[in-house]
């Protein structure tokens, strides 16, 4: 909402079906979080995004991803040879036949 355009408090506020006292905390832990700053202009306070941080976090977590990916691959690389060999050991095998004793 505001990564499009600033939006004043109360224009803010009308668009969630929370209390203003709600919506003020969620403003300040943002704004203490570096993701919005609030301008004062005349009146009217405005809430203006700043997604440079977003993309500091963006690049973290991609970060994390990459390393992640590559351990889950390497994982699924060594499941599928795990079942190759416990196949190819099954079919290897032959069935014992056991004799009666007298």
């Amino acid at each position: 909402m505001i990564a499009h355009e600033r939006l004043h408090l109360n224009s803010v506020a009308e668009k969630f079906d929370i209390s203003r006292p709600a919506i003020s905390k969620h403003i300040k832990i943002l704004t203490e979080c570096g993701l919005i700053a609030i301008r004062q202009q005349g009146r009217h306070r405005y809430c203006e995004a700043k997604l440079d941080k977003l993309n500091e976090v963006s690049g973290w977590v991609e970060q994390y991803r990459k390393f992640w990916t590559q351990k889950l691959d390497a994982l699924e690389i060594y499941l599928d040879d795990l079942q190759k060999k416990n196949k190819k050991s099954k079919k290897n095998k032959r069935p014992v036949l056991k004799t009666k004793k007298k």
